[in-house]
């Protein structure tokens, strides 16, 4: 296994203010599978791609930059437009803890994605007037993919895994599309673990933020699926 973190994460200081999604994910996973492929012991032909939410949802668009992967494992992947899921999470956020501001917040945010879905964004929109202060490059490039379409596309096996506790990325919002898209499809598997959060760390009752800061393990049963549908895929 070959874990690394993102550029955006470790070295935020060295990344252009208007880089995509495709320059965050594309160039270091291809050559962490180039990497892994050279290594002793590793079978070239059975990589296989394992991503979590963001990474989850680009996956699809790193196998069909190379098909040698052999498959992929998505994790809480999230399929609905980004713009469209942080207003939907924010809503969910402000109904968790209301207080001054944050109806103003809201709307802020819900203009900012407005723009990014109309026709008025443009390569030179300031970022200031998109969500997180993400260029328009960025917002562009991701209009611009759609994760379910791609992953419909590639003839190789998929394990899609949700938790049904994620407020993040939900089964109606996000899973539906993945079982619209793949559902009768045989090389591919799709499995809710109705405890889990947006971490597929276990627990009971409404998900709420503080859930992350809490230490915990991933549930073992998502970890054993994982693991089993690996070896069945040889």
């Amino acid at each position: 296994m070959l874990r690394f973190d993102k550029a955006t994460f470790a070295h935020p200081d060295h990344v252009p203010s208007d880089f995509t999604i495709a320059d965050e994910y594309l160039p270091p996973e291809l050559a962490a599978v180039q990497l892994l492929r050279r290594q002793p012991g590793v079978a070239a032909d059975r990589i296989h791609l394992v991503g979590h939410s963001m990474g989850g949802k680009v996956a699809p668009r790193i196998a069909a930059a190379d098909p040698s992967i052999a498959g992929l494992v998505l994790l809480a992947a999230d399929a609905q437009p980004m713009h469209e899921a942080a207003v939907r999470v924010a809503r969910h956020l402000a109904a968790l803890a209301p207080g001054p501001g944050i109806d103003d917040a809201v709307a802020a945010l819900a203009r900012q994605a407005a723009l990014v879905a109309g026709p008025e964004l443009t390569p030179d929109t300031p970022s200031e007037l998109l969500p997180f202060g993400l260029s328009a490059a960025y917002w562009l490039d991701l209009r611009a993919y759609d994760p379910v379409a791609t992953a419909a596309a590639l003839a190789r096996p998929m394990l899609i895994l949700q938790g049904g506790r994620d407020y993040q990325v939900t089964v109606a919002d996000d899973l539906t599309r993945w079982q619209d898209a793949l559902a009768d499809r045989p090389e591919v598997a799709i499995r809710i673990h109705q405890d889990a959060n947006h971490l597929f760390l276990p627990g009971t009752g409404r998900a709420t933020p503080a859930e992350y800061a809490r230490p915990g393990h991933v549930e073992p049963a998502v970890v054993d699926e994982i693991a089993t549908w690996l070896a069945r895929c040889r």
